[in-house]
């Protein structure tokens, strides 16, 4: 699987992103929303994509585990992921991750655009959604833009560094 916009490519997590990936998750400013933590040294990241290419292998895959790389470099700056619901709901969920030197510059919102359209054209989803603590204004501003509505917030969900964290609650649906 591979999704292409005018500036990125985004594809299914390989054994060779094992680098960027530990080094965009050992970033403090990239883990200052994130619940997963820095890892502890890059064993424990090679163990979590060990774990995607099981689920890549799939037939009915349930969570996709994507790298974004710059079209024009083959750079990567970057991860998002799908993770699909129970049939019977026939939703999913986005979150990324992007490298602080690409943040501001649209290529997050450019692709969870992206995601979004393969999440409601391909796998035909009736409903996608999105979630980030009231805190992180970058990633609020990232699923405005890419078309999501604020459904709600959920109080003190998230196990941050810093303690207890409210997370906003987006939502689209196919029919938006």
């Amino acid at each position: 699987m591979q999704l292409t916009t005018d500036r990125l490519i985004i594809k299914l997590v390989t054994a060779d992103d094992l680098e960027d990936i530990h080094a965009l998750h050992s970033i403090p400013e990239v883990d200052q929303y994130n619940t997963a933590g820095i890892p502890e040294s890059i064993a424990v990241t090679k163990a979590w994509i060990g774990e995607w290419l099981v689920e890549h292998q799939k037939e009915k895959v349930e969570k996709y585990f994507l790298a974004v790389f710059l079209k024009n470099h083959q750079t990567f700056i970057g991860m998002m992921g799908l993770k699909l619901s129970a049939a019977k709901y026939n939703s999913g969920e986005i979150w990324y991750k992007f490298l602080p030197a690409h943040w501001g510059s649209g290529y997050a919102t450019e692709a969870a655009k992206k995601l979004i359209r393969f999440g409601f054209e391909d796998l035909k989803l009736h409903r996608i959604e999105a979630g980030c603590a009231v805190e992180n204004i970058g990633s609020v501003r990232v699923l405005e833009k890419a078309g999501m509505t604020l459904e709600g917030r959920k109080r003190q969900t998230l196990p941050l560094k810093t303690g207890w964290a409210d997370n906003f609650e987006y939502g689209i649906l196919s029919t938006d």
